[in-house]
């Protein structure tokens, strides 16, 4: 399997033993980085264990996207973007506690508002989780109408779009990778919104206790809510079961908001992001050339 994400100008893929990132250069030509995978789960095996691997895979895909991210902005033209280890540290914290804040700290305060209709716990709970969703969505919704934003989100549909192609085992060309769907069930807007229906069922049970109490339990639970979440985007990634598909819909229909359909000149970027990930032998024949040299500027 290999998997990417959309970055500034740009697109990251990760294959099992390298992860690259191609960016287009304010001067048109695609600069890509190439690094080793070094996974924690090569040092401890017995993270590689459904239920534990998730959270692993989380993490790490975290600071694989910060670096990415970082590189992405300096290679598009902004020098002074480049992160410090420590200045990408906290940045992670920074988004984990935001996150933590609108996405557990608010609707599990501002679920008390149906106190007048009930007091059961069960009941709180549910209304909690579906507040947590609405405002997942309303964020999706609203990062989604940003001009910026929605050039990212067409480098997110040049990645679901190769990745595709691959998966066929056609060459990688503009004209091949742009016949397919750039909704993916493997995308990481998928895994969130599977999260987010998890953590509804999996907090449902925990009674109603202080306001500390409940924001310190979704917390704590947080890895076993990853998970499950993540057990479920890898099935759904490799079976053709109705019943899976039928349930990862909401996943794909949601992907219409974090993707758009791509330029070629995108669609180039990510092919070169996808090759340097690749095996020599897993590079089709016939695949494209789309690396500017000695003053070229067109693919082969």
């Amino acid at each position: 399997m290999v998997g990417g994400q959309a970055v500034i100008e740009g697109v990251m893929m990760r294959g099992p033993k390298l992860t690259a990132t191609a960016v287009r250069d304010p001067n048109g030509k695609i600069q890509v980085d190439v690094n080793p995978v070094h996974s924690i789960t090569e040092r401890f095996p017995i993270l590689k264990r459904p239920m534990l691997r998730g959270s692993v895979s989380l993490i790490e895909s975290l600071v694989i996207g910060m670096k990415s991210l970082s590189y992405s902005a300096q290679m598009a033209g902004d020098e002074d973007e480049k992160l410090t280890d420590r200045e990408m540290a906290g940045t992670i914290v920074f988004a984990l506690v935001l996150a933590s804040i609108l996405f557990i700290a608010i609707p599990t305060g501002a679920a008390k508002l149906f106190h007048d209709i009930t007091e059961d716990p069960f009941f709180l709970n549910l209304m909690e989780g579906f507040l947590r969703l609405a405002i997942f969505l309303l964020y999706i919704w609203g990062i989604s109408r940003m001009k910026d934003i929605r050039r990212v989100f067409q480098y997110h549909g040049a990645e679901h779009k190769t990745i595709h192609c691959y998966e066929a085992g056609l060459p990688l060309t503009v004209e091949n990778v742009q016949q397919f769907s750039r909704l993916h069930p493997r995308c990481g807007t998928n895994f969130l919104l599977i999260v987010m229906l998890v953590s509804i069922f999996v907090f449902a049970f925990l009674g109603w206790p202080s306001l500390a109490e409940r924001i310190a339990s979704r917390i704590l639970l947080l890895p076993v809510v990853a998970g499950i979440s993540y057990e479920i985007i890898r099935l759904a990634g490799r079976s053709q079961n109705v019943v899976i598909q039928t349930a990862i819909k909401p996943g794909l229909w949601l992907q219409y908001l974090t993707t758009r359909p791509p330029e070629d000149e995108m669609v180039e970027v990510a092919i070169e992001s996808l090759k340097a990930v690749l095996p020599e032998t897993e590079i089709v024949e016939g695949t494209g050339e789309y690396i500017r040299v000695e003053g070229e500027c067109c693919a082969e």
